[in-house]
Parts: structure tokens; sequence; C-alpha cells
């Protein structure tokens, strides 16, 4: 099975554009700051616990997101089968993004960053680039996106669950 877009990485730091018609989705929420935030947040991304802890199914081929593992994710009967194309590991920035496989109710690509940035506060965002796929994400329109803000709220909620208690700062503001 390939991806079903022509855009692998479009939603990696420097990837190719999307192509017409795809819609952007972000959603970037503050950790907090301290020690160890980065590292407890980008293992909770890594290991799908963003994506268990918004009560997603998770039926992956390894146990950590890496280039080339397939993973379907699923809500109630919904199925939704992907496949990581990127990860990064770097000393500021963990994550990976993933792409749409045929039988995916959306067509395009999500990713899931945790960074730090230079005065040490961390963020985690969700960015997703996708078109409806099936006649029923078309048929949602506003819904669907609204849809789609909710879930990528609820990977923010879970990541920062995985976090410390507030000694480390890690409860940040509300989410946006």
């Amino acid at each position: 099975m390939t991806l079903s877009y022509p855009t692998p990485g479009m939603t990696a730091p420097g990837g190719p554009p999307p192509p017409d018609g795809f819609r952007t989705l972000e959603v970037r929420v503050p950790l907090g700051r301290g020690p160890g935030i980065l590292d407890t947040a980008g293992e909770t991304v890594l290991g799908w616990g963003a994506h268990r802890g918004a009560g997603l199914t998770v039926r992956a081929t390894a146990p950590r997101a890496a280039p080339g593992v397939r993973v379907t994710v699923g809500l109630g009967p919904l199925r939704a089968p992907c496949e990581v194309v990127w990860t990064v590991r770097e000393p500021g920035r963990v994550g990976f993004g993933y792409g749409t496989l045929p039988g995916h109710p959306e067509c395009g690509e999500e990713a899931f960053v945790v960074e730090r940035a230079a005065d040490g506060t961390v963020t985690f965002t969700v960015r997703a680039v996708s078109r409806p796929a099936a006649w029923y994400t078309r048929a949602a329109g506003p819904l669907g996106r609204a849809a789609r803000r909710v879930i990528a709220q609820r990977y923010a909620r879970a990541v920062r669950r995985s976090l410390p208690g507030p000694a480390t700062g890690a409860q940040g503001p509300p989410e946006r």
C-alpha cells in the first residue's frame, strides 16, 4: 500500500508545500518549562501516548514512531491507517509525521512535535495538512474540521498529563 497523497513530508520543517485543496490545522500548546519536560513529552509522543491518551485505539507495527512504521488509529468504528513518513529527534525537538494510507477518511499528513524554545519554554504542536477522502468527511464540512481540532486538543491534553506535576511548570496556560 502506498500513501494516499502526492507530497510526503509536507508537515516537516522545510517540507514541500501542500497541494491545492488541502487545508492546514495547527494547534500549539505550551507545556511548561524545566528539565525533563522535552524528554518526557517527546517519549510520550513517539510511543503513541498522545493518541492513546486522547482516547484512540492504536495498532502499530512498532512500539515507537519511526519512518515506515504502519499504524491504524481508531475511534469507535472509524479506522484510520497511516504510515510514519518522518521523525525528528534533536536536542530541542522531538516528534514525527505520518501520512494517510488508502482507507483513511482523510487524505494528507499530520505531525506531532515537542519543541523547546531558547527561553526554555516547551510546546507541543499538532499540524495537519489534509482534505476529506471519504464521502462522510466531505459531507461533514466545517463540523469535521471542528472535530479534528477537538482531537488535536485531546492529543495536547494527553501529552500534558504525561508530565510531572506543577513544580516543573508543566501545567502552562490553558489551550487556545
